[in-house]
């Protein structure tokens, strides 16, 4: 039992608790400081064991997702090039190459100038081809002809290689809850042994002699017991093993022995009081006893309460609640579930359900309601939402988003700048501390790694380095990391800076062709060299990158006026490049240094290229902010940096 203020116990002196009344948020801080920073201890499982557990390492993606750029419609694999005037009324007639690319079919014919390779959704794009076109916008002429009336763009209907997940690609972070989603991306990359935090194991006892357990019999002046059920259902909602020992009698030395029996085999211990013979006078004795520091807290300003009692025993928590449900259940959702939440290793929980105004536009199809899957972050007039979708194949979409917007049937577009109400997937939403929109890169995956072991968390977001400082500037994001070659100065990144914007130093990391090791057009020459060899072969096939990426600006500089073959498929990402070149769907592609080494092919370095954080002046003092710069300046950031195959400034 926890006494009021004013209560006397008969078997003791005057109580010595009380002495000083906390507040909640002191409590909790002396609370906290006691307990952490600490590691969490971890344990490996099996896939299948890992659902709603919690990560205790970031998962990199040991191989690009999807492996090969795919189909993703039913139709044929084309060059856009060869149909970009047909329509319905100039139809182009293709001849079909003799093969049929279902799934699981890898391609043995390229696609040449005037012809077209029938495809299933999920095939392979064969060598050649920069498009996919529906089977519903063609007409069959014979066994070996079809009419097409109706162009495609160039990368239409194609799932790039690593478009959903790359090789290296950090694609849950540590500290992360594992659901279905989760459980599904990690199947996909094969993986089937996970590192989790190991659930703590918190003890709960029940004090006081008037209490009985639910299913027996009350007798006159008991009660059933009501705490035990109750914070051993809130333990386990978030994120531990709650082990019910029972309820005890008022006994200080029956009492002793199971709190230093249940605190040897658990890393947790708490308490609920009973209404008679002075039991909390009794606990307070007994924590005195049980390990360093003890008490830190007895004596809360909660209405209800006011009695809880906060200690730490030899590194582990004790919680002693107050007796009445209302109060027990009240302290411990607000100032247990925090501290047990980090424990577990789980983020702080939140409220949800929220408008939110959208970032970009987002396209519908005419006739179908569509639900947009969107990520939130924090704008400087409310919360901004930018669309995660990449494409009905891809699986990360939904673990990296917040909830969805509706698109009602009759509309073609959400546009951007117009608030939406977004339904959310979960009531914990929690927006992030660093919010970083703009180039993705695998040195940032390692800077925000070591801010999620610090306890930052933040949201990353890929839209390429135009579309970071457009971010910037709207106040949707704290960083924007780009790496823009400006061609009149010759200068990275500074020249594209606005009004009240700076940089954050970043690391250096060379931009190169990418090519099979034994192409003799490539090997054993110089970058230019093998460029002018690559432009004069007609046979020889690039892969580009898409518009706005820093790469793009730089490859476009190198080509000048040139438009070599290949140059309008354009793929997302080094990965999609590296892959694309590595499986002969092209020749030669320009990416990065470390992405060409992990696939295994030739390297021609061509630029040095500066990779930067933009940032608005005035968004640089806040505290997540100092974090990210702190961390990207340390010992333990340079090297991060280093590890993924870059140079820090």
């Amino acid at each position: 039992m926890i006494l009021s203020e004013t209560s006397r116990t008969p078997k003791t002196a005057p109580q010595s608790q009380f002495l000083t009344i906390l507040s909640r948020e002191e409590a909790l801080e002396r609370f906290e400081a006691a307990l952490f920073p600490r590691d969490l201890p971890s344990e490996v499982v099996s896939l299948d064991a890992a659902l709603g557990r919690v990560l205790a390492e970031d998962v990199a993606a040991p191989r690009d997702v999807p492996g090969f750029d795919r189909a993703n419609v039913d139709g044929f694999a084309v060059r856009a090039a060869d149909i970009e005037t047909a329509g319905p009324a100039r139809p182009v007639t293709l001849a079909l190459n003799n093969e049929i690319l279902a799934c699981g079919i890898a391609p043995r014919i390229a696609v040449v100038t005037g012809t077209a390779t029938p495809i299933s959704t999920g095939g392979v794009i064969p060598r050649g081809a920069d498009a996919v076109l529906m089977v519903e916008d063609t007409e069959p002429l014979d066994e070996v002809r079809i009419e097409v009336r109706r162009a495609v763009a160039p990368g239409r209907f194609i799932a790039f290689a690593s478009s959903d997940l790359a090789l290296g690609e950090t694609f849950l972070r540590v500290g992360a809850r594992i659901g279905p989603p989760e459980i599904g991306m990690m199947a996909a990359c094969g993986i089937d042994r996970v590192p989790v935090v190991r659930q703590p194991s918190v003890a709960v006892l029940s004090t006081g002699d008037e209490l009985v357990q639910p299913g027996e019999i009350a007798g006159p002046a008991q009660v059933h017991d009501a705490n035990g059920a109750i914070v051993c259902a809130t333990i386990r909602e978030n994120g531990a093993d709650a082990k019910f020992l029972g309820a005890f009698p008022d006994d200080e030395e029956k009492l002793e022995a199971a709190m230093r029996g249940a605190l040897a085999r658990h890393d947790m211990l708490v308490l609920s009081g009973g209404t008679s013979k002075g039991a909390g006078d009794v606990t307070y004795r007994i924590l005195d006893r049980l390990g360093e520091p003890g008490i830190i807290a007895h004596g809360v300003a909660l209405k209800p309460g006011k009695p809880l009692c906060l200690a730490v025993c030899d590194g582990k928590p004790v919680v002693v609640l107050p007796g009445f449900p209302t109060s027990a259940i009240f302290t411990f959702q607000d100032m247990i579930v925090p501290v047990l939440r980090r424990l577990a290793g789980l983020p702080p929980r939140s409220d949800a359900s929220v408008p939110a105004r959208v970032a970009v536009q987002i396209p519908s199809e005419l006739g179908r309601a569509e639900f947009a899957m969107v990520s939130l972050v924090k704008g400087e007039d409310g919360l901004v939402a930018f669309p995660t979708g990449k494409g009905s194949g891809a699986i990360t979409s939904f673990t990296q988003a917040d909830g969805f917007v509706r698109i009602e049937p009759l509309a073609d577009e959400w546009p951007a700048g117009k608030e939406a109400e977004v339904s959310l997937f979960s009531s914990n939403l929690r927006l992030p501390d660093l919010v970083v929109i703009g180039s993705h890169c695998t040195g940032l995956d390692r800077i925000l790694g070591l801010l999620a072991r610090s306890g930052v968390t933040a949201r990353s977001i890929a839209v390429g380095s135009l579309g970071g400082l457009k971010a910037v500037k709207r106040g949707e994001c704290d960083l924007a990391p780009i790496h823009l070659l400006d061609e009149k100065t010759g200068r990275y990144n500074a020249p594209f800076l606005g009004e009240g914007m700076e940089l954050i130093p970043g690391w250096r990391r060379m931009q190169g062709l990418a090519f099979r090791i034994g192409d003799a057009r490539f090997e054993g020459t110089s970058a230019e060299e093998a460029l002018r060899r690559a432009l004069a072969d007609p046979d020889c096939l690039m892969v580009n990158r898409n518009a706005g990426s820093g790469t793009r600006i730089l490859l476009d500089k190198l080509l000048k006026a040139a438009r070599p073959s290949g140059y309008s498929n354009q793929p997302r990402s080094h990965n999609a490049v590296a892959v694309a070149v590595a499986q002969h769907r092209a020749d030669w592609g320009m990416t990065i240094a470390p992405v060409a080494d992990a696939a295994g092919l030739g390297f021609l370095p061509v630029a040095e290229e500066h990779y930067d954080f933009a940032i608005q002046t005035n968004r640089r003092d806040r505290p997540a902010v100092q974090r990210f710069i702190e961390t990207l300046q340390s010992e333990a950031g340079r090297q991060a940096i280093r590890r993924a195959g870059f140079e820090p400034v």
